[in-house]
């Protein structure tokens, strides 16, 4: 990040969950713990099932698989510094630190909305055009379509990133949030962010509302083939495999949405915290349960492979 010299803070205070009492505090690193874990051990699950399984080196599981590396990254930006915080009395971050986890916060989140983009068109060749769907979604093109993903989303966030510390903070330096997010991080800048924030606005567009829409799309077109499909089971099938991936939507881009596209006027600390916890949080732990849970592939993978390992 490149400082102005108008800049003279060097460090930021997190606020994170220090408003509540002590008990209270090592409850939520309890609790933040076990989440962590259950993200980590819950993605990993996923990785080594479709990496092991030779019947699930599909597109569909290539995405998945992709998308539990990205889960356990994008957890991994906020929460190791959250637990700290919460045992600590030192909630100071530095001004490169904020930097540095703002922007792979937002690499990653982008990162994700492309993906879940990716995923829908995905269900949309297997359902609307089967008979050409190996043609259309063949292994050079989804790694293509993933690398396009990730490396779109982390040259966007570097943009960003450096817009926004690029200009000057005079302090205060006391940030109201458990981590360097967008809103709180730019509310401290000690010059008119006029410009920041329609910038802001144009990517929150760009990286979450496009995304969204044609997702929407993909999924209109999907559900017009599905009811085309006379057979009762074989709308049941087409359906259920467009479930868990319509509910890891709902769960990222609701709570997106409402986060970085509401009127700024809204904008509420506990609000925005209760928030900020379900899709830094939330999200990466209930992903792998979604799709380990009502994947019967997946389900039928691992236990494959632990009755294997128990021979």
């Amino acid at each position: 990040m490149i400082h102005e010299n108008k800049t003279s803070v060097t460090e930021f205070l997190l606020v994170g969950f220090s408003d509540l009492s002590l008990p209270l505090q090592h409850l939520l690193f309890t609790l933040f713990l076990v989440i962590y874990i259950i993200t980590l051990l819950g993605n990993v699950i996923i990785l080594v099932t479709v990496t092991l399984d030779s019947r699930l080196h599909t597109p569909m599981y290539f995405f998945l698989w992709n998308l539990s590396i990205l889960e356990m990254c994008y957890i991994s930006v906020t929460m190791p510094k959250v637990l700290g915080d919460l045992l600590s009395h030192e909630r100071s971050i530095s001004f490169i630190g904020c930097g540095g986890q703002m922007y792979f916060f937002i690499s990653f989140a982008t990162s994700e909305c492309f993906l879940l983009a990716v995923m829908a068109y995905d269900r949309h060749a297997a359902i609307c055009n089967p008979l050409r769907y190996s043609l259309i979604m063949n292994s050079r093109v989804c790694i293509q379509m993933v690398a396009g993903a990730w490396i779109a989303a982390f040259l966007l966030a570097m943009g960003q990133t450096g817009f926004i510390f690029s200009r000057p903070y005079c302090g205060p330096n006391v940030i109201n949030h458990f981590f360097c997010d967008v809103p709180p991080v730019i509310s401290l800048v000690c010059e008119d962010t006029s410009i920041n924030e329609i910038a802001i606005f144009v990517y929150d567009v760009a990286v979450i509302l496009i995304p969204f829409l044609l997702i929407l799309v993909s999924y209109a077109r999907v559900l017009k083939a599905i009811l085309r499909i006379r057979s009762v089971e074989g709308r049941r099938k087409a359906f259920s495999t467009c479930a868990s991936h319509l509910i890891s939507v709902s769960l990222f881009y609701s709570t997106g949405t409402i986060t970085y596209l509401r009127p700024k006027t809204s904008y509420s600390l506990n609000n925005d915290r209760l928030l900020a916890l379900f899709y830094t949080i939330m999200t990466p732990m209930l992903n792998p349960l979604i799709y380990s849970l009502r994947n019967k592939e997946v389900k039928r993978a691992l236990r494959k492979i632990l009755f294997s390992q128990r021979a």
